[in-house]
């Protein structure tokens, strides 16, 4: 087994906690020559334990890990967090676990806690380091502009609609890729063609109306309007639909892997009492997008 510079978490969202934890590790791997590794859990423990009353996931395993590599970690290691795993005595999961990647050197965050029970903490991986011959580390949560920051104070800022807090706390605008699929095609018949993006979630952390880039099209984000709710106009379904409005293109997307970037909030999803309604209202949401998107454009010059 290959020695690694490890770090253990959720990493949900990675934000700029994580990031700035994901820094540390990537620099001390460097230095010592060794890979840096994340372990991380599929599903979220809390998911597993209680799935109706978990928190909405801020990210899908393939997004955490697209933000993992692009924080320059070189290697994730996935636990199928299970009946089994859930089992685990800390003394196991230090043993099987930590051991048994040839960990060289340990970072956590400072309020890590594991095993059955969540009984392991900092000090009994300081223990076990000193008897397996590893480092270890514990990161303090980042504060940032006089805020903890933490993955439930995301999800508080996108509930609440407040895009620009979560993007301060996240270092970037919280984002929602996915696979294009195939729609009910209702826009394109309302005279705006949406792309309809695949939701790999229990439920979104967020619902409305918002101003939105979109990647994964051009060599660089083009602007949209995209919708994120249940669409309780057309349906009565209950299921979450993302749907992004892209301005100015026409081509097919279809099975296409589309990254949208949520700026603004415009407005709270609504119900409508015709199409024509309907259609009005989103003629008045993409005019407020596309003047959003020109402000944008022009703070930036």
């Amino acid at each position: 087994m290959h020695s690694t510079v490890l770090t253990i978490g959720n990493f949900d969202g990675v934000h700029r906690g994580h990031r700035a934890l994901l820094a540390k590790l990537t620099g001390l791997a460097k230095q010592a020559g060794l890979p840096s590794a994340v372990m991380t859990f599929e599903p979220n423990p809390r998911e597993f334990f209680a799935p109706q009353s978990a928190p909405a996931r801020l990210a899908s395993l393939r997004e955490k890990l697209q933000l993992l590599a692009e924080c320059g970690v070189d290697q994730a290691y996935v636990c199928a967090f299970n009946a089994r795993f859930a089992a685990l005595s800390a003394e196991s999961f230090v043993e099987h676990i930590v051991h048994g990647l040839g960990v060289r050197h340990l970072m956590i965050g400072d309020d890590f806690r594991f095993g059955k029970g969540r009984t392991g903490d900092f000090a009994m991986l300081q223990r076990a380091g000193a008897e397996h011959g590893f480092g270890v580390e514990a990161m303090e949560t980042l504060v940032h502009e006089g805020e903890r920051v933490s993955s439930s104070a995301v999800r508080e800022a996108l509930d609440a609609g407040d895009l620009e807090h979560a993007e301060r706390l996240l270092g970037r605008p919280y984002c929602i890729s996915g696979r294009v699929i195939h729609g009910e095609k209702l826009g394109r018949k309302l005279g705006y063609a949406t792309a309809n993006i695949q939701l790999k979630r229990l439920r979104a952390p967020l619902s409305g109306i918002f101003v939105v880039t979109v990647d994964g099209i051009a060599d660089h984000p083009l602007e949209g309007v995209a919708s994120l709710g249940v669409r309780p106009t057309v349906s009565s379904a209950g299921v979450p639909t993302l749907e992004a409005y892209i301005f100015d293109y026409s081509g097919d997307l279809y099975r296409a892997h589309l990254r949208v970037n949520f700026l603004h909030k415009l407005r709270d999803e609504a119900k409508f009492e015709s199409l024509e309604a309907l259609t009005a209202q989103i003629a008045c949401d993409v005019a407020d997008a596309k003047a959003h998107h020109a402000t944008l454009r022009t703070q930036m010059e």
